[in-house]
């Protein structure tokens, strides 16, 4: 027995080994000890992919205690499955006398708050009331990151103010702050760090500090961010790296990338959160080659991308349609062992689907075991931007059965986009129909305006018109726009023309407008008119910014702008260019003249 204590008291085994120890256990029936129990619990956490094997063991303890029922809570509830936390408490409940203690309550109300299941968040706080423990400052912070996570703000704010104010901690603020910025509640988090500093009993953490930036980069407060930096730098976090990721974060998404990559290049220490973060900035800021070279230079400085750069990346890839580069990390993820999960499976069903390869996409798809609505909403999207519109339609509907889950408004704009692709008009007004009276959701301007271009395709522009003079918001920009466009691909120059004054007190300074004005002009051989509206552009000084198309050859994506001559190989594209002009030229004049000795009469030929 002594030897057997300390074989499972060494901090690493193989799996091998590991095995061979619980065969012995069982054999002899030590798994009625608790201690030898609980011991090979917690050895099992660390070899149990998806604690499949730590759920086994549990079930085979004659008579499990509630430190080995702990054990798997907290394990599960930091698990991609914090689901098993429920079930196996229900299952503790039903089949054993055992009740839960001070400990069990933060692990169970965590699965619940990534759950967001608050009405089991409720049964587990009547439990905790009536076990006494309304004092405990653990489960109470607990509580209150749960009903926070769950959008239960109220009863939040009660939970908070029960706790004596001499018990209350920074965790008990952070647990109101962290969990409104998982409900994206940005505004209120804020208001309530407001409130911290004015108590001015409890100093901010760097769990404080890094929610507030967060906060700060989803609210585009790049000056209150500034502040914190300051006060970060001077301080005792200078050289947290977790806090510099968030700094790196906060000025990404206010598009600050130079001063990101001035806070990642001071950095004395990096790891993969500070490197998803800058990866992460170029991709938000639309600048996906940068994203691809730091990827790159992530992989040579020895650091092992997780996830979320993966996510990254492939997210970069699939904007710039680098198909090649996309397959490379899709392969990558495959060789390097990195976790696919639904974040990740959604970003390269995102990025094949923008570089045509719908099958690969659908394959991905089909294969996940666990299909929530981002899932679904990337492949409808996926289907609708690929021309596939009656397939996108039909995986919907498929959607629509499922009972575990709903469509969110991300997944009604894939649907009328897919109308409108399609030409779908009825089905259309019926989508948006459905999406307020059967699922309670607001349309944005983003789904209005998917109708206004679906009525525009279909070549009803008084209708959209109509459409866009009753919406019960302002129209934007964008919006005129797109009936713009579809004035000029139909010829309606009079429509074009309220159009384009719209756009031109909304957004005076795009050039989009004129451009498309001046074509349905030259449509129409008002050359005067074209005329006057290039003068006006020249006059107001916008500039059309030149067109950009680019190719991927062997991994590597090249670009090319109007006029461009920045290539290293400029001299060779040109002379290549020059040579198909001429091809062209001959090829056209010989047709040309074939059909002229087709079409003349026999006489006039002899005479020439």
């Amino acid at each position: 027995m002594r030897f057997l204590t300390s074989l499972l008291s060494a901090e690493r085994h193989s799996l091998d080994h590991f095995n061979q120890i619980l065969s012995h256990c069982i054999v002899v029936g030590l798994l009625s000890k608790p201690f030898v129990a609980n011991k090979l619990l917690q050895l099992s956490i660390c070899h149990s992919e998806q604690l499949s094997l730590s759920r086994r063991l549990l079930l085979q303890i004659p008579t499990p205690t509630i430190f080995g029922w702990n054990l798997l809570f907290r394990a599960h509830s930091r698990s991609q499955l914090p689901v098993y936390s429920v079930t196996l408490y229900n299952a503790m409940r039903r089949s054993y006398d055992l009740l839960p203690d001070n400990y069990t309550f933060p692990f169970l109300l965590k699965a619940c708050s990534r759950l967001g299941l608050g009405c089991k968040g409720q049964e587990f706080h009547c439990l905790s009331i009536q076990l006494g423990l309304e004092v405990d400052v653990f489960v109470q912070n607990a509580l209150i990151f749960m009903y926070s996570s769950c959008c239960m703000i109220e009863a939040a704010n009660r939970v908070f103010e029960m706790v004596p104010s001499l018990l209350r901690d920074v965790v008990s603020w952070n647990s109101v702050i962290s969990g409104l910025m998982q409900c994206s509640r940005c505004g209120d988090a804020m208001r309530v760090f407001g409130q911290m500093l004015a108590v001015g009993l409890m100093r901010p953490n760097g769990v404080t500090l890094a929610c507030v930036l967060t906060a700060c980069g989803r609210l585009g407060l790049l000056d209150t961010g500034k502040i914190i930096h300051g006060c970060i730098a001077v301080g005792e976090y200078s050289a947290d790296v977790y806090l510099g990721s968030s700094l790196i974060d906060m000025y990404g998404k206010c598009g600050e990338l130079d001063d990101a990559r001035k806070v990642f290049d001071r950095m004395p220490e990096r790891n993969v959160v500070t490197w998803t973060s800058i990866i992460a900035g170029y991709a938000q800021s639309h600048l996906h080659k940068n994203a691809i070279q730091l990827f790159r230079e992530m992989q040579n400085a020895g650091f092992k991308a997780d996830p979320a750069t993966i996510s990254s990346v492939a997210t970069a890839c699939g904007n710039l349609g680098a198909l090649d580069q996309g397959r490379w990390v899709h392969s990558f993820c495959e060789r390097k062992d990195i976790e696919m999960n639904p974040v990740v499976k959604n970003a390269f069903i995102d990025m094949y689907s923008k570089c045509g390869e719908i099958e690969k996409a659908l394959n991905i798809f089909e294969e996940m075991e666990f299909i929530d609505v981002f899932s679904w909403t990337a492949m409808i999207s996926g289907l609708a931007m690929n021309g596939n519109s009656e397939a996108a339609l039909t995986l919907f509907s498929q959607m629509q059965l499922r009972k575990d889950v709903s469509p969110n408004e991300v997944t009604f704009l894939g649907v009328l986009t897919a109308c409108s692709h399609g030409g779908f008009v009825d089905d259309g007004y019926a989508y948006l129909t459905e999406m307020t009276q059967r699922y309670n959701l607001r349309p944005r301007i983003e789904h209005y305006g998917c109708v206004v271009d679906l009525l525009g395709r279909a070549n009803l522009l008084h209708d959209a018109f109509k459409f866009i003079t009753k919406l019960p918001i302002q129209p934007d920009a964008v919006m005129w726009r797109s009936l713009l466009f579809a004035c000029r691909s139909h010829g309606n120059i009079e429509l074009a023309e309220y159009a384009a004054a719209q756009i031109e007190k909304l957004d005076p300074r795009r050039c989009g407008s004129p451009v498309l004005l001046s074509n349905v002009y030259a449509c129409a051989f008002r050359w005067g008119d074209v005329k006057r509206v290039r003068e006006n552009m020249a006059q107001l000084g916008i500039v059309k910014q030149p067109g950009c198309s680019s190719i991927e050859i062997n991994g590597v994506l090249h670009e090319f702008l109007v006029k461009d001559h920045s290539h290293g190989e400029t001299n060779a594209i040109y002379q290549e260019v020059t040579r198909i002009d001429q091809i062209l030229i001959f090829e056209r004049r010989s047709k040309d003249a074939i059909a002229y000795l087709q079409a003349a009469p026999h006489d006039e030929l002899l005479c020439s």
